[in-house]
């Protein structure tokens, strides 16, 4: 964990980070099981719903992540004008990263 990691989770990780990791961990047994399924031949459909499954699962963090961004480093005692400044870079980003989908796993 980097110097400002630390400086904003407080030394440790907060409940929302360790509810972040969790969803990740989930995501990571999704992605095994995607790869199993392969290995192991199963219908088509069967792994692109697990596929999507995942996939929205992983919007879903990226979600929570920018909105985690933008309370906490974007507009946390910040002048309007810089805050305004913030929040067009976390447009930006939120538009490299695509608009979620709408699956909720």
């Amino acid at each position: 964990m980097d110097a400002d990691t630390k400086q904003e989770t407080g030394g440790d990780l907060g409940q929302e980070v360790q509810s972040l990791l969790a969803r990740l961990r989930r995501i990571e047994g999704q992605i095994r099981g995607i790869h199993r399924m392969l290995e192991e031949d199963r219908v088509c459909e069967d792994i692109v719903t697990q596929l999507m499954a995942a996939r929205s699962s992983l919007d879903q963090v990226g979600v929570r992540l920018l909105e985690h961004h933008v309370e906490r480093c974007l507009c946390a005692d910040e002048a309007p004008e810089q805050a305004a400044r913030n929040m067009q870079q976390a447009l930006k980003m939120w538009m490299r990263m695509g608009a979620p989908t709408q699956h909720d796993a």
